[in-house]
């Protein structure tokens, strides 16, 4: 049995790690960190486990672990492993954005791997740490690199992608308050969201001297879960051509799946699926893709990261099913 801790407890990804890893067949959870709730009952922030679980928060780290999921909040990861010692047989993914970019990912002689497993599998299979991607980055990687691999981003790429509160994290907000947000729509850092520096990063990785413009809109919407992104751009391709591209790209990768059909984010919700939908109309190639946020977009990605690390099927644990209605 793999043995984990989990750093962050309360939060909402820590949650859903937790609610995958309990059913998980080779995963076992140790302990759970929270300052805040040391002693309490898991249920007590994640009132869904009431009943699954006898765990309890605490504020007590076992640094003998086979793998740790930091999921402090952006740029706390840094700070806490200054603070907080781990075995060297401790492998750790973090689920903030401290060790994402290149000039990041060497820290403390550790050196993390970018945890996109469509782009990076191999890597992700031999390396000890690991930054898990962002969940916009996720959604619209995914829905360029094919393309990036062709050399075929050659204009501008238009991208509108909306997602719900629950990716502002479980702090209230004035912008994730109920009254706010309900029957309510806005969009928030337009063209300069933090996501836009590893997406750049990871297509230059496939289309070398890579220099368009990716304008980027992002939106909160008013429910809780779920990124729905569309994104258009010049294409000369045909669709039949431009679907066995992608199709080819993703043939060895389970849980992205290649659609010229009408998609809805009820088909993602709850799985860490991402479905990509492609169109054409003239010489404009609309795609859209959609995945669950906490899962594909976090805590999903991040065990199906420590599969790949751990030598288990990648899809181990994350046979989840979206509920339709």
């Amino acid at each position: 049995m793999i043995t984990i801790g989990i750093i962050g407890g309360s939060g909402y990804t820590a949650g859903e790690l937790i609610r995958i890893l309990l059913y998980h067949p080779y995963a076992t959870i140790d302990f759970v960190y929270s300052t805040t709730n040391a002693g309490k009952p898991i249920s007590v922030a994640h009132h869904d486990l009431l009943g699954d679980t006898d765990l309890h928060f605490t504020n007590v780290i076992n640094p003998n672990v086979n793998v740790v999921f930091l999921c402090l909040g952006h740029g706390k990861s840094k700070a806490f492993l200054e603070g907080n010692q781990f075995a060297n047989h401790t492998k750790i993914i973090d689920l903030g954005n401290d060790f994402r970019l290149h000039d990041d990912q060497k820290f403390q002689n550790k050196n993390f791997v970018y945890g996109l497993p469509e782009l990076q599998k191999s890597k992700i299979k031999t390396a000890n740490y690991i930054a898990n991607p962002g969940c916009f980055a996720t959604a619209i990687q995914l829905a360029l690199l094919p393309l990036a691999q062709a050399n075929q981003i050659t204009t501008e790429v238009h991208i509108n992608a909306t997602t719900g509160s629950t990716g502002a994290g479980v702090s209230p907000s004035e912008t994730s308050h109920f009254s706010w947000r309900n029957n309510n729509m806005s969009h928030y850092k337009a063209f300069e969201h933090q996501h836009l520096a590893e997406i750049n990063q990871s297509i230059a990785s496939l289309q070398e001297n890579f220099s368009q413009e990716l304008l980027f809109i992002p939106n909160r919407g008013d429910f809780p879960r779920g990124i729905f992104a569309t994104l258009y751009t010049h294409c000369t391709k045909s669709l039949e051509e431009i679907v066995a591209q992608y199709e080819a790209f993703y043939k060895e990768h389970p849980f992205v799946t290649i659609t010229t059909t009408n998609i809805n984010m009820k088909q993602v919700v709850q799985t860490n699926k991402c479905i990509i939908s492609l169109m054409k109309k003239g010489d404009r190639l609309l795609i859209t893709s959609i995945i669950d946020n906490l899962v594909k977009g976090a805590s999903g990605q991040a065990i199906q990261n420590m599969n790949l690390m751990f030598g288990l099927n990648e899809t181990t644990g994350l046979q989840l099913k979206p509920s339709g209605f």
